[in-house]
């Protein structure tokens, strides 16, 4: 059977905000120098992130969430536009050559929307197929990729799917609560865009498995409130994944004779320090299987959708994975869900 491949990958940032800056300039202030919140940031594994509203410059805490949307599509635009444009000129498409556009967020809303806007802005056809995905969380990429993948295999369509998440539009009023601290400390801003075509070379979608323990729903949400989306955060969320990672990965390469031995690479979201340990142990990977998720986390702090993305990218360019090896991405977010792709080098 003929399987959809990911052909190109292409990133976009907006400037960077570095992790020590912003709190000696501004969350220590914010989070009333709080001990609890200090010790957070110092162990976020997070050195630089990304933002198009820096709260040194600006503090948007008491912007409505009208306001907040507007800014959204406002930023998400170029940032999009950057990324779509890489990822194009990677996979040697055109515009032109999209069939179906799908983007994807949790952080912001229009319409028309980004989908109809970006199409138009970089001259897609006017025939273009969209689709949007919204306030799934960080694990959307991979539903959003299965989606468009499967509309490669059944229809022959060439597509591209957007991730554009804008974390620093909902920073929240000042607080002492631990959820709000860790989504300060960690949250990100950026695009990432993978062009997806029913035949060419590239990195085959092999399969998919989604799990949702719907019995720890109230471990993470994205709460939509009049001053922007406000995280809900468990310390528990690693543990639940580490309850059923193990179990979701071999249920997926059982299905194709594979054990974890036989993956020669990881894209593992970094969701955090704790999580990444968490997988890491409990498929008793190796630390250098993780590096990739760690370094994305370093460089450029959690950005929700587009970050298991961002760490394909980095994991590509870094390792340069070989004809016929297997690759698992995985990613976790609301619900608590796990969802995990096999691709494999063709």
């Amino acid at each position: 059977m003929v399987k959809a491949a990911i052909t190109g990958i292409g990133t976009a940032f907006p400037p960077p905000l570095d992790q020590r800056s912003a709190w000696d300039d501004f969350f220590s202030s914010h989070h009333q120098k709080s001990r609890i919140a200090s010790r957070i940031w110092r162990n976020a594994g997070v050195a630089r992130r990304h933002a198009v509203a820096d709260p040194r410059v600006e503090d948007i805490s008491t912007l409505s969430t009208a306001a907040r949307m507007s800014r959204f599509v406002d930023e998400a635009l170029p940032l999009g536009k950057e990324a779509v444009t890489t990822c194009l000129a990677v996979a040697g498409l055109g515009p032109d050559d999209v069939e179906l556009f799908t983007v994807v967020s949790c952080t912001g809303y229009a319409t028309p929307g980004v989908d109809i806007l970006l199409a138009r802005d970089l001259a897609m056809a006017p025939s273009v197929e969209r689709l949007h995905v919204g306030h799934m969380g960080c694990y959307a990429a991979l539903p959003a990729l299965a989606a468009v993948a499967d509309a490669a295999v059944a229809r022959g369509k060439i597509g591209v799917l957007l991730c554009v998440e804008l974390t620093s539009l909902h920073l929240q009023p000042a607080t002492d609560d631990v959820d709000q601290i860790v989504a300060h400390a960690i949250f990100s801003d950026a695009a990432a865009a993978v062009a997806v075509h029913p035949a060419a070379p590239g990195l085959e979608l092999v399969d998919l498995v989604a799990f949702t323990d719907s019995t720890a729903l109230d471990q993470m949400a994205w709460q939509v409130t009049d001053l922007g989306f406000r995280m809900n955060l468990s310390p528990r969320v690693s543990s639940v994944l580490g309850e059923h990672v193990a179990g979701l990965t071999t249920e997926l390469l059982g299905r194709h004779g594979l054990r974890v031995a036989d993956v020669a690479h990881w894209a593992i979201h970094p969701g955090g320090p704790r999580i990444i340990s968490t997988v890491t142990e409990r498929l008793g990977l190796r630390d250098e299987d993780a590096a990739p998720s760690r370094q994305v986390l370093h460089d450029h702090g959690n950005c929700s959708s587009a970050t298991v993305l961002i760490v394909l990218d980095e994991l590509m360019r870094e390792r340069r994975p070989s004809r016929g090896e297997h690759l698992i991405v995985m990613a976790f977010g609301p619900g608590l869900t796990l969802y995990l792709a096999l691709l494999r080098v063709r």
